[in-house]
């Protein structure tokens, strides 16, 4: 990871490049500077970038491993990673550097440490008493391919198997190789003239470790003798071996092989198996040989002291079960279990009580490594139940579409989306604790909550509690039960604009202060949500539909009568939503003679009753629809202000202001329309025309004859309902519209509520082309402007200026302006600031309505690249937030409600003059710019690139004030101060390499950011040095001192006749006194960045551990040698003294005692 910054020269350049950028703006007299504007702290110094912790499912597993001792489970990748779990919340991430696949692993039982047998031939020994787990030794062999690895319980002396039949021995220790080497010539039969193939499989006897069993690929199997180095005995079968298991006696080990069927073998009894079995082969009736089936891949046997073995296999299925999944079988005396798994068995190990491979092994769980999931399996209760997972693996349940990171939210979130979550959890688990338990969680300091959210492929939304480093599941939606799902490919409908997954999650907006979630699909459809505590039942969800379309120009003559003449007669249009549309149709769709689709939308919403449960339930859906047969364009953009209930969305056509409380459209606006016609910065040519409402027109046909009771009623979470003028009020002199465009204005009535309930229910489905006031806009104009004939090309299309970033705030729209007003700003792909003001003006006292007015006040400012990100900072550099209401129950009653409304405090408008008193911050993607308000003046300036482009921009807190967090397309993460833009963080970290990093990237707050790593993975990391100097201690840890249980006892008569375990100095053995030293040119040591040498004698590594037990183990040995001398002593004197009373006994005993 290459640094950019010089922390130090950076602080001493920033005034200098500041000044300078600064130069370029346009500054007024008077102009505030970097030294009298606001007083920064961040330094430099605030910054550090490192990773933090991976969650999810290890992407492309390929092997695994477990402890028993230590209860730690380790994964292996195809990509060289490697995922340590233990208990819940411990979790670790490292990587080889050479990111080759991880073909084996192999614990050091309780020894805290792990070896790695890598594809290309390299072995690996990481020590895991640190908490960031490290190298010590690393092994690369240069003549053999690795193929198989051993290491037997309590030593130190690895064996590995390679694809020419040889068999290495490897001192853990030292990490390099001995003498000793098995040669497949002398383990197979002389007389055999083809060579056996790779060796894949390596195990000592459990009751004598100088036998080792050899597997050869060929199927055949060798019992070597390590002492005589000679082949006791060779079995021999037609049939490939993939995998061998051991009865715990010793006497008897099973093979599996490639035509389904297993062999038993008796080791002295090499000739023939002692039992064949296909386990799902078809038996004849003629005692023929069952028909083959496929391969056994692995095979384990373990024994219980209590009842009968256990046999568990993966693979032999029938190959006539074409289309079945993957079977994990598990067989325990007559029965056979079949289990079904999701996905491929990669890897699956059974759990035993005992490390010791002599003794009854009594297995009580089998951990299943799947492709894209991980399953333990309870073999302790009947039919086999899972257990429930406690590690966040379902990330990848459904592909990852976006991402938001929310740190330091409000507390109670946490537990509110807790309880309605704990309502979704499946149920059947098993009810034993998971059998992975290893490590212990981290000491750090860092306890406020974080929340993670994910939307998904399938149109999911999940929420996580990211706190303290951990990764916890707390709330899942499902947004697609709004709709009609098709049942087949038949049933389809023609206007989906995807192929897949039409109900993706494309972005997403949530206010975790009114807890309001708003979410775009990419099929061009915006769901708002409120939070509730109760289920309600939806009897019609409802619904709004939008036409927005793009304008390129201007071709209809102007009409000095300032209003359009409409086509449709005036009876014929609906007064109120509930005419408009019966509930359960589809809106009409309109075709021209063509037969283009138009006026439809992509996606059908549901007519049943909606039962919704406690969470986030659906208060409004928004569709955008086909117009003159060309579909909706995707939403780019989404923001939600719910202090005055409106949700803002925008796309390469325009944008549009949706009341989510009347369900009304306000405002729709095509991207041009937001410029005046003498704006420089304009994008369109725009020829004279008549004065009329922007695209879409009226939310309502009503000309004002309606009363308000026929108007949609439904509860309002703004502090009153807003009458929007009638159509009389729509008359705008030209003069006005010369200078900006005309307000949208649309009627809302004041709402009456009974019991917290809706007075009627309809649904409301506003097409805005049955309008009264414009129902010929879509006509002539639109069939010119988005008809497929030359004068639009794909070109036009594709340049298209799409809006790209929308921000509510309280400023000042207008230079002249003293008193803060709700705003916009309006953010587009091109680089344009656009400023539109919302207008309140509340009624008399004979009219409790308050009228809602929009207003552009045109260009603020024109920056490189597409506007990402915009904030708005007040006089002290403290960022201003949009106002926001109160979270309260929607379903609680009107009591609950006003409760929660008095205890939100009014926040008045502030009042400024003089000077400026707030500062927009406005990031592109090629620049940053801050513009004082109310001046509107350019203060500082910073060219963020030049040769890339930022991908991800984010306004920050950090360490008690913000900064502007940046992510480019180069790979480099960038932090500039605020107001100055000084920079504070330049540091290379990761090239961008895959649309999925760009996709999901984001910052959060107090120097917290992430992004998907893999499709099943999401990485953590921060920019805080704060953070980062506090890391170790929040690490899990993955080593914990244990007791290693003791041996099994051998009993009396074994231990008296020798029928125990057999012991072998292996050290005799394999060490270079006796077996010399080994080829140098076979295998390179290289050590590790943490081995004894890298960590310059450090005494925590395993290496000194191990050295330690054994100058231990040697004391131990003297002391008993002492021990067994002074016991030896003490018998001769024993026996001595035997001698002498036996020899009193002789003289004394024919003697009377008056004789003595």
């Amino acid at each position: 990871m290459k640094k950019f910054n010089i922390r130090k020269v950076l602080d001493g350049l920033t005034a200098a490049s500041s000044s300078s950028s600064s130069s370029s703006a346009t500054a007024q007299p008077g102009t505030p500077r970097e030294n009298d504007v606001v007083q920064e702290t961040l330094q430099s110094e605030h910054f550090q970038l490192c990773k933090t912790v991976r969650h999810g499912f290890p992407y492309q597993p390929s092997s695994m491993a477990f402890d028993p001792v230590q209860k730690i489970l380790a994964v292996g990748t195809q990509t060289g990673a490697l995922r340590l779990f233990g208990r819940a919340g411990v979790e670790c991430y490292c990587q080889h550097e050479s990111g080759a696949a991880v073909i084996q692993l192999q614990f050091l039982i309780n020894e805290g440490a792990l070896v790695s047998a890598l594809a290309d031939d390299s072995i690996h020994l990481w020590n895991l008493r640190q908490k960031i787990p490290a190298i010590l030794h690393s092994l690369k062999f240069s003549r053999e391919r690795i193929t198989y690895c051993h290491l037997p319980f309590q030593s130190k002396w690895l064996y590995i198997g390679s694809e020419r039949g040889n068999i290495h021995i490897v001192n853990v220790e030292s990490f390099t190789l001995s003498g000793y080497v098995i040669m497949w010539n002398k383990a197979i039969e002389l007389s055999t003239k083809t060579h056996p193939g790779p060796v894949v499989h390596i195990s000592d006897n459990p009751m004598d470790e100088g036998k080792l069993l050899i597997g050869f690929e060929c199927g055949v199997v060798v019992l070597w003798d390590l002492k005589s180095k000679k082949a006791d005995y060779r079995y021999n079968y037609d049939e490939a071996i993939h995998s061998v298991a051991w009865h715990h006696e010793g006497k008897q080990f099973v093979c599996s092989h490639s035509d389904g069927s297993l062999t038993t073998w008796n080791i002295r009894a090499p000739a023939k198996p002692a039992q064949i079995i296909t386990p799902h082969g078809k038996q004849p009736k003629d005692g023929k040989k069952p028909e083959p089936c496929k391969p056994i891949l692995k095979v384990e046997y373990k024994t219980t002291r209590a009842g009968d073995p256990f046999m568990v296999l993966s693979g032999g299925l029938s190959y006539d079960t074409v289309g079945r999944r993957a079977c994990l079988t598990v067989m325990h005396g007559k029965s056979t279990t079949v289990l079904e798994m999701d996905y491929p068995i990669v890897d699956f190990l059974t759990l035993c009580e005992t490390p010791y491979p002599n003794d009854f092994q009594e297995p009580y769980a089998v951990v299943v490594l799947l492709e894209k999931d991980l399953v333990v399996i309870d073999l302790g209760q009947i039919g086999y139940p899972i257990f429930e997972s406690p590690y966040p693996l379902s990330i990848h349940e459904s592909p990852v579409t976006c991402c938001e990171y929310f740190a330091d939210c409000p507390s109670e979130l946490i537990p509110a989306l807790y309880s309605v979550g704990s309502r979704q959890k499946r149920q059947g688990y098993s009810k034993k604790e998971w059998p992975i338990s290893g490590g212990n969680w981290g000491q750090g300091t860092q306890t406020y909550p974080e929340i993670i959210i994910t939307g998904h492929a399938d149109g999911s939304i999940k929420f996580w509690d990211a706190s303290a480093l951990m990764l916890q599941v707390l709330y899942k939606l499902k947004t697609a039960k709004v709709f009609e799902r098709a049942r087949g490919k038949e049933e389809k409908p023609s206007t989906d604009i995807v192929d897949e997954d039409p109900f993706a999650i494309q972005t997403l907006f949530w206010c975790p202060e009114s807890r309001m979630l708003c979410v775009a699909g990419v099929s061009a459809h915006v769901i708002i949500y409120r939070f509730s505590k109760q289920e309600v039942t939806t009897e019609v969800v409802q619904l709004l539909e939008v036409r927005l379309q793009c304008e390129f120009s201007e071709v209809d003559s102007p009409d000095p009568g300032g209003e359009q003449t409409p086509t449709l007669p005036t009876p014929a249009a609906p007064s109120s939503p509930q005419e408009a549309e019966p509930p359960n149709q589809l809106t009409a769709g309109v075709n021209s003679s063509e037969g283009a689709r138009d006026n439809i939308p992509c996606l059908q919403v549901r007519s049943s009753p909606l039962k919704q449960s406690p969470g986030y339930q659906v208060e409004l859906v928004v569709q955008l629809v086909w117009v003159s047969g060309e579909p909706p364009q995707q939403i780019t953009s989404l923001a939600v202000n719910s202090s005055l209930g409106l949700v803002v969305f925008g796309n390469s056509n325009g944008l549009a202001v949706v009341d989510y409380v009347q369900k009304t459209l306000l405002l729709n606006l095509g991207t041009s329309e937001l410029y005046s016609p003498s704006d420089p910065c304009q994008r369109q040519p725009r020829s004279p025309r008549k004065p009329r409402q922007p695209s879409g027109g009226f939310c309502d046909s009503n000309d004002g004859s309606n009363n308000s009771e026929d108007r949609c009623k439904s509860p309002t979470s703004a502090k009153m309902s807003r009458k929007i003028s009638s159509s009389g009020e729509q008359k705008l002199d030209l003069e006005d519209r010369s200078h900006r465009w005309s307000p949208r204005l649309c009627k809302r009535p004041f709402d009456s509520m009974k019991n917290g309930k809706l007075v009627a229910r309809m649904t409301l489905k506003l097409n805005v082309h049955r309008t009264k006031s414009d129902p010929q806009r879509y006509g002539k104009d639109n069939a010119f402007t988005r008809s497929r004939s030359s004068s639009v090309t794909s070109i036009d299309r594709e340049s298209r200026e799409a809006i790209s970033s929308f921000y509510f705030c309280e400023s000042f729209p207008r230079k002249s302006d003293s008193l803060a007003s709700p705003c916009l700003l309006v953010g587009t792909t091109q680089g344009s600031v656009m400023m539109v003001a919302l207008g309140l003006q509340p009624g008399g006292d004979q009219k409790p309505q308050q009228t809602l007015s929009f207003a552009s006040c045109g260009t603020l400012v024109q920056l490189k690249g597409g506007i990402l990100t915009m904030a708005l900072l007040d006089a002290a550099g403290t960022l201003l937030p949009p106002s926001c209401e109160a979270w309260y129950d929607p379903n609680a009653s009107d009591e609950e409600k006003e409760k929660v409304r008095r205890r939100r405090p009014a926040t008045p408008p502030s009042s400024q003059e003089g000077q400026d008193s707030q500062f927009a911050v406005l990031c592109s993607e090629k620049q940053a710019k801050v513009v004082a308000m109310t001046s509107q003046t350019i203060i500082y300036k910073h060219n963020i690139t030049e040769t890339s482009f930022v991908l991800r921009a984010d306004v920050v807190q950090m360490a008690g004030t913000y900064c502007i967090a940046c992510f480019c397309a180069n790979g480099h993460i960038m932090s500039l101060s605020l107001p100055s833009l000084r920079p504070l963080l330049d540091i290379n970290y990761l090239p961008l390499t895959d649309m999925r990093i760009a996709r999901t990237f984001c910052f959060s707050n107090l120097g917290q950011a992430l992004y998907l790593t893999s499709p099943t993975e999401i990485q953590r990391i921060t920019y805080s040095q704060e953070t980062c100097d506090n890391l170790q201690e929040m690490l899990s840890e993955l080593f914990t001192p244990v007791e290693t249980p003791e041996a099994p006892n051998r009993g009396f008569f074994k231990g008296l006749f020798g029928g125990g375990a057999q012991s072998l100095d292996r050290e005799d053995l394999f060490g270079e006194t006796t077996a010399g030293k080994a080829s140098r040119s076979l295998a390179q040591h290289i050590p590790g960045p943490g081995s004894m040498e890298g960590m310059k004698g450090a005494a925590s590594g395993v290496v000194g551990d191990l050295a330690r037990a054994r100058v231990a183990l040697d004391e131990r040995g003297q002391k008993l040698g002492e021990l067994e001398e002074r016991t030896a002593a003490m018998m001769a004197s024993a026996e001595s003294f035997s001698k002498h009373a036996h020899n009193m006994m002789v003289k004394y005993k024919d003697k009377k005692w008056y004789q003595l």
